[in-house]
């Protein structure tokens, strides 16, 4: 009989179903922020995101399904004891983000931003010239579900689709081209619009610094919705103030919150959100969370570990690939 605590904002429709999957375990349903130590420890899997200085290596804890798709937390020394599983939400949020990312970029192409400023200063003036995404070049970088959807969608519009990751595979059929990490640099000057899609690691911690944001395409736009350490942003402030970039999105910044006096608020052409392009804002993105997390207790309690979605090696904070 397992105990089981569920932190995610689960109806009670929600809950039948994860119960009607596990008949014979002992649900625990918290608030997010009311969870406490004892509710961890007690745990042998947990459904949602807990604070992971209070998992502290539980023995007792087997399994914990996020309801993110970062897990970079988690796989810090001293998280997860030895041999707990750890699977992430990735499926969930390439919807939303993805078009959330097409928003950013046609409103950038299309200077709505400034519009939109015009428009509240009671401003009428025609702005000039704009781009389109059909006959454009976009790069992928992360072809997680996020990037891959993304991808999808650019190419849909008529943009050329090159797609960047980690490791060799087969290229999917929504990219043009498919290229490993050592090949970002040759790429950058291609693409008409750079999309980043990347966990936290060592590897991809300012991977878009002032060198690469200056070799991308002069008046490209960069987007970004992994992690805000992915891009320097010091050296983003400098390249935008140089006129090099046509414009950049960043739904993830570093630091983040994003201090009220930062320059970055002030940089031109570029649109900043508080990282709410994925969470739960839209339903789907929470029912997609509900559904992988009742398909992987459905696995797990039948023995059947290998078979379960979206399991993440802590030792890259990538997802494993079956």
């Amino acid at each position: 009989m397992k105990q089981i605590l569920v932190t995610i904002p689960v109806n009670d429709r929600h809950k039948a179903y994860l119960e009607n999957i596990g008949k014979d375990c002992i649900f625990t349903y918290r608030a997010a922020a009311a969870v406490t130590e004892e509710d961890v420890r007690a745990a042998q899997i947990i459904i949602g995101n807990v604070p992971a200085a209070m998992i502290k290596a539980s023995p007792r804890l087997e399994w914990i399904q996020l309801n993110s798709a970062g897990a970079d937390a988690y796989c810090r020394d001293g998280v997860l004891a030895e041999g707990t599983v750890l699977t992430n939400a990735t499926g969930a949020y390439g919807l939303a983000i993805s078009e959330y990312m097409i928003g950013v970029a046609l409103m950038l192409q299309n200077k709505l931003y400034i519009y939109h400023k015009n428009q509240l200063d009671h401003y009428w003036h025609d702005e000039g010239d704009v781009t389109s995404i059909f006959g454009s070049t976009t790069l992928v970088v992360g072809l997680g579900d996020i990037g891959g959807e993304f991808a999808r969608r650019m190419k849909a519009l008529g943009s050329y689709t090159i797609g960047v990751r980690r490791t060799a595979g087969e290229k999917p059929a929504y990219l043009d081209k498919l290229y490993t990490t050592e090949r970002l640099d040759e790429l950058l000057p291609r693409a008409d619009f750079v999309a980043l899609s990347l966990p936290n690691t060592p590897q991809t911690n300012h991977i878009m610094n002032e060198e690469r944001l200056r070799g991308m395409k002069p008046g490209a736009i960069l987007i970004n919705v992994g992690r805000g350490n992915a891009v320097d942003p010091d050296a983003l402030l400098r390249v935008l103030e140089s006129g090099h970039l046509g414009g950049c999105a960043l739904d993830v910044t570093e630091p983040e919150p994003l201090p009220a006096d930062h320059p970055l608020w002030d940089a031109p052409r570029l649109v900043i959100t508080p990282h709410i392009a994925g969470k739960f804002h839209l339903q789907e993105t929470f029912e997609r969370i509900v559904r992988i997390s009742g398909e992987n207790l459905e696995k797990y309690l039948a023995g059947r570990k290998d078979e379960m979605r979206s399991v993440v090696d802590p030792a890259t904070g990538y997802r494993k690939r079956s």
